[in-house]
């Protein structure tokens, strides 16, 4: 097991503008070579935009850009044609396959907090596909079949447990509250790599909330 901390992240975004963002593998400026991805997961940013603050259009390419919004409202639209406003509670998925420019904004009148997770694909290439699921359950994973990776949505009561999912590779990341795993105990914005796991499992200290990626390689 690999515990990262938040206060680990490199930070980067514009503050100025109103956008501050937290990263948990190498990203932009930031080039670390020992810490490029874990399994498919190839990024992990943990993005806070302020009312009227975004990303302007910007391009992607070969990469599986999942989108979990921790508080406030994400305004998505790309130059496939989708528009949505994504809430706490909805999994966003943008395949960018061979190519797609998007727009990311706070078109709300409350700061918007999101983590916003790439995988790298098993083969690039193909056709971009948007998919939105609002309001995924607990107990229903999200697959991501091109990258090989399930996404867990787990939530937690103090006292709670739950199953970490068996893989070769699964990836933790805490989205709120403080939970233990092991011997660990794990805040907001820390995260977990974990290599061949098998028979864990992760309780509430908190009321909390988990992603939890598991994924073939």
């Amino acid at each position: 097991m690999d515990v990262r901390r938040a206060a680990q992240r490199y930070r980067g975004g514009d503050p100025a503008t109103g956008i501050e963002s937290r990263h948990a593998f190498s990203f932009g400026p930031h080039y670390d070579p020992d810490n490029l991805r874990f399994g498919a997961v190839i990024a992990c940013n943990e993005e806070h935009l302020a009312p009227g603050a975004g990303f302007d259009e910007h391009p992607h390419s070969h990469t599986e850009i999942v989108t979990w919004v921790v508080e406030g409202e994400l305004t998505h639209r790309d130059s496939a044609g989708n528009e949505t406003v994504v809430r706490h509670g909805d999994v966003q998925r943008l395949s960018s396959a061979g190519g797609v420019r998007h727009v990311e904004r706070n078109d709300g009148g409350g700061p918007l907090t999101f983590v916003q997770m790439w995988l790298a694909p098993v083969r690039p290439g193909g056709e971009p596909s948007y998919e939105i699921v609002r309001g995924i359950a607990d107990s229903t994973p999200y697959a991501v079949p091109a990258a090989g990776a399930m996404l867990h949505v787990r939530r937690l009561g103090a006292g709670k447990r739950t199953a970490v999912p068996d893989g070769a590779y699964v990836y933790v990341h805490v989205v709120r509250g403080d939970v233990r795993l092991g011997d660990e105990e794990l805040g907001p914005g820390d995260s977990l790599r974990i290599t061949d796991a098998k028979d864990l499992e992760v309780s509430g200290i908190t009321d909390a909330e988990l992603l939890l990626w598991e994924m073939t390689g």
